[in-house]
């Protein structure tokens, strides 16, 4: 260990660490609200207009219509604008599917399992163009849909009934 000051010592031994052994459980458990299933017909909608790796909420959306489809959702997702680049399946260093770092593909991996338990992924052409994404770059299954689809999709949801998941950042 790098050598140490009188108060950088003093600082470090004022709290023991670790304050709790691994495993500790320092939050309650109980879940306050029922764990609704989906009645028929019913439909979850999450639009994503956030980049990958810059904040989780992408990651969170797929993950959240990800439970909404298990749940017997029928669920969709539409990445428009920076979000499209989440939906991209060259992502990866040195080489296209390495992981530079531990959970660069999280959200590839995750919308590949979203798209094989039948999930939906839309993603906007003009959102790609904005980044100089190609379309053949989307991840398999990943639906390309005209710029003008954002809002009809929208409008197809919210007629349906769907609850509407909308993540946004910047």
């Amino acid at each position: 260990m790098t050598d140490l000051n009188e108060l950088e010592t003093q600082s470090l031994n004022e709290i023991p660490h670790p304050s709790l052994p691994e495993g500790s459980s320092i939050y309650g458990g109980t879940k306050v609200f029922p764990d609704y299933k989906a009645e028929n017909g019913e439909s979850y909608f999450t639009l994503v207009h956030g980049i990958a790796h810059e904040s989780s909420v992408s990651f969170v959306a797929v993950l959240q219509a990800t439970r909404a489809l298990r749940k017997g959702f029928e669920s969709a997702i539409y990445f428009y604008g920076p979000g499209s680049l989440n939906a991209l399946a060259t992502r990866g260093f040195p080489t296209t599917g390495s992981s530079a770092f531990p959970g660069e593909h999280n959200i590839n991996n995750s919308l590949k399992t979203f798209i094989a338990e039948g999930g939906k992924v839309y993603c906007c052409r003009f959102g790609l163009s904005l980044h100089g994404a190609r379309e053949e770059d989307l991840i398999e299954g990943v639906i390309p849909t005209h710029p003008l689809d954002v809002q009809d999709a929208l409008i197809h949801y919210a007629r349906k009934g769907a609850i509407i998941n909308s993540t946004y950042m910047f």
